[in-house]
């Protein structure tokens, strides 16, 4: 029995017509079903470059959307404006009863669904909201206090333990799509239309859309059995690679997990599984910080490192985004960063400690910067990993890990195969001196053709001195945090 006559499906960050919730609910639910996507200029006149990767990945993965959805029957409206309005407005002009979305868990999209059901409801329609992102959401897995989990491994045995074979079932789309209305949908708008520009993501070999996902899915099911021994090494292809397709929702969170748990079962392929699964989990306990603790964004998850008094200098921060700090994997993770828009995740955690625990620069400036450059930047991840480095969040660890660069070069970029991929002012330097350029002696710099303070700096600071100094700033907020008790 139909509830609707007619209902719209409003893409956000769930870009693929396969196993799509909201998608499937509608289509099962009203007799005819339009889709949309907003290029919301909330979202996009915030960006600080108009040659954003992510929007051209967006622009590409809404180019197959729309013919995908066609070739099902339909077509996919593509708006430019304020979500907030297009929205209502787009409902009120095709006589639409109820739209339908995929739940988005950050603030400012949480705020402006609230905002939109509003304006929906004052016409007499309604917004219906489906889980789409996650496996579990929202306040779903809660510990015998009924809380939210704060440390990651009682979250992951809970998670693991209540996880069931339906929570990963997909929702049908292609035998409901004779609801699709085509819509006479207009054709979609240039990225010079909303205002940007083309980069360099094809020439990067960055493939968009649901067969983007799809390719690089497959390619990594090839090389799972090997993830856990190569993940943690930025020379090797050791990633899924699959991460700015989950942020844009390519591909479905249910796959990947039905996916994980099936090869868990596999003897030759259960190492890796079990890490990559667990990897996956990871992303969950974010959103569910962020969703039950919104304070994290823009302060820190424990509030007594709010008080942490940074040094922030300036030179500092911009021998960082510069690549120019003297220690050759950090400025190697800047330097892909930069260039491509992805770091691998051993840099993330290495450059993030670097930044805040040797440089003394308040870690919402980094969180800031990768933000704006990061292609799979996700607000709960970011900031998760960020103040896990930094000490202030969710981390079991005590505040006194801090990560030596030199030392975690030695260890996951052994022969310096990384540092001079993406440092060809490094290339000729000797593996004996890769991770520490400037211990050079003055002959080998000059025929390395890498002299320290002209072709590469100095660094920018003494890690041993550092370290000192960062457990110093982090004893006195203890210690006061203390004292007030």
């Amino acid at each position: 029995m139909k509830r609707y006559d007619r209902a719209l499906v409003w893409f956000r960050r769930d870009l693929r017509a396969e196993d799509h919730a909201a998608l499937s609910h509608a289509l099962a639910e009203a007799r005819e079903v339009y889709c949309i996507f907003v290029f919301d200029t909330e979202i996009l006149d915030a960006l600080e470059r108009k040659d954003d990767r992510r929007v051209e990945f967006i622009w590409h993965s809404l180019v197959e959307l729309k013919s995908t959805l066609r070739r099902l029957g339909g077509d996919l409206h593509v708006l430019h404006g304020r979500a907030r309005s297009e929205v209502p407005d787009f409902a009120r002009s095709h006589d639409v009863q109820a739209v339908y979305v995929n739940h988005d868990y950050e603030p400012i999209a949480i705020a402006r669904d609230h905002d939109v059901a509003e304006r929906l409801a004052a016409e007499q329609r309604v917004l219906h909201s489906f889980k789409d992102q996650v496996i579990f959401e929202k306040s779903e897995i809660l510990n015998a206090q009924d809380s939210p989990y704060v440390v990651f491994t009682p979250y992951k045995r809970a998670w693991l333990a209540r996880v069931g074979r339906r929570d990963s079932e997909p929702h049908p789309v292609a035998d409901r799509a004779q609801a699709l209305s085509p819509g006479n949908a207009p054709p979609l708008p240039d990225l010079e239309d909303i205002g940007f520009a083309r980069t360099n993501l094809t020439n990067l070999g960055i493939p968009a859309g649901e067969s983007g996902a799809r390719l690089l899915f497959e390619d990594f099911l090839g090389r799972v059995s090997a993830y856990a021994e190569r993940r943690d090494y930025p020379a090797m292809v050791g990633p899924s690679l699959l991460s700015v397709h989950l942020r844009f929702g390519t591909i479905s969170i249910r796959e990947l997990v039905r996916t994980a748990i099936a090869l868990d079962a596999d003897a030759g392929a259960r190492a890796g599984a079990a890490v990559w699964l667990s990897e996956l989990i990871w992303r969950e306990f974010y959103f569910s910080i962020l969703f039950n603790f919104p304070h994290v964004a823009g302060s820190a998850f424990r509030s007594e490192y709010d008080a942490l008094k940074f040094e922030n200098r300036e030179s500092h921060f911009h021998s960082w985004c510069n690549a120019a700090t003297g220690y050759p994997l950090v400025d190697a993770a800047m330097r892909q960063l930069n260039s491509s828009g992805y770091m691998h995740n051993r840099l993330r955690m290495l450059s993030a400690s670097f930044l805040v625990k040797d440089l003394h620069v308040d870690w919402r400036w980094g969180e800031r910067y990768f933000a704006q450059c990061l292609n799979d930047f996700d607000l709960a991840a970011n900031n998760g990993g960020w103040q896990w480095c930094a000490s202030t969040g969710c981390d079991a660890q005590p505040y006194f890990r801090i990560f030596n660069p030199v030392t975690q070069s030695r260890r996951f970029d052994p022969e310096g195969r990384f540092i001079r991929m993406q440092m060809p002012e490094l290339a000729g330097v000797p593996e004996k001196y890769i991770h520490e350029p400037w211990k050079m002696p003055l002959d080998i710099q000059r025929s390395s053709g890498c002299l320290i303070g002209e072709t590469y700096p100095a660094p920018v600071v003494d890690h041993a001195v550092s370290r000192k100094k960062s457990l110093a700033i982090y004893s006195a907020v203890r210690s006061q945090s203390r004292s007030r008790r």
